[in-house]
């Protein structure tokens, strides 16, 4: 089985999407920290030995180092045969799912968070439209967990795990479950899985120092 090291920092929640399918599948994995608040992402260094993107995580294996937390997740469930598809026309669904969250819903609320938590903003017309864009994926995905234990069924898989990435910090961007029970109840059962960890706990740099 390989050792996998993944770059990561805890107040990522793609970084923790990754992280977490690690400890899910019981990988043998070593978090390495990455300074983003410092800039590290940004230097030179990083974009030529880590990551042309200057992005995290990256999953390092052997030779290889891996970016964007969809494609970590999508080698994850082919290598531990875990939270994968069945037949191409799921694995489909699954990119559709997938798509849906890094475009349209991880990466608003994503912003949203970084400006509230971590920029002190306070709520500005930015933020009051990233809210509405937030409201909107939390409806979709309210919806459809309704009659759903998972998102795509009665079983999680990398679409769950991609999706709760930022969810986990309701209090840092605003939100409140109650007013969204289907999805306080799925992240509740995602909770329960063996090797789910906090963020906060799962990964390196909490807390902050800036």
């Amino acid at each position: 089985m390989e050792n996998y090291t993944l770059y990561c920092f805890a107040q990522s929640g793609n970084c923790f999407k990754a992280a977490l399918m690690l400890n899910l599948c019981g990988a043998k994995w070593t978090p390495r920290f990455v300074d983003y608040f410092g800039g590290e992402t940004r230097t030179p260094e990083y974009r030529k030995n880590v990551n042309e993107m200057g992005e995290a995580p990256v999953l390092e294996f052997g030779a290889t180092r891996m970016a964007q937390s969809g494609v970590i997740l999508d080698y994850l469930a082919s290598t531990f045969g875990k939270f994968g598809w069945k037949g191409e026309t799921q694995r489909r669904e699954f990119l559709q799912w997938l798509l849906w969250d890094n475009h349209k819903f991880t990466s608003y609320i994503g912003t949203l968070r970084f400006l509230l938590q971590f920029q002190k903003t306070g709520e500005t017309p930015v933020t009051e439209f990233l809210r509405g864009r937030v409201n909107g994926g939390l409806g979709i995905l309210e919806l459809r967990l309704k009659d759903r234990k998972f998102i795509l069924g009665d079983a999680p898989t990398i679409v769950d795990i991609s999706a709760c990435g930022y969810l986990y910090w309701p209090d840092e961007w605003g939100v409140r479950w109650g007013n969204y029970p289907a999805i306080g109840a799925w992240l509740e059962r995602i909770k329960s899985l063996p090797g789910w960890v906090h963020p906060y706990e799962l990964m390196p740099g909490h807390p902050l120092k800036r």
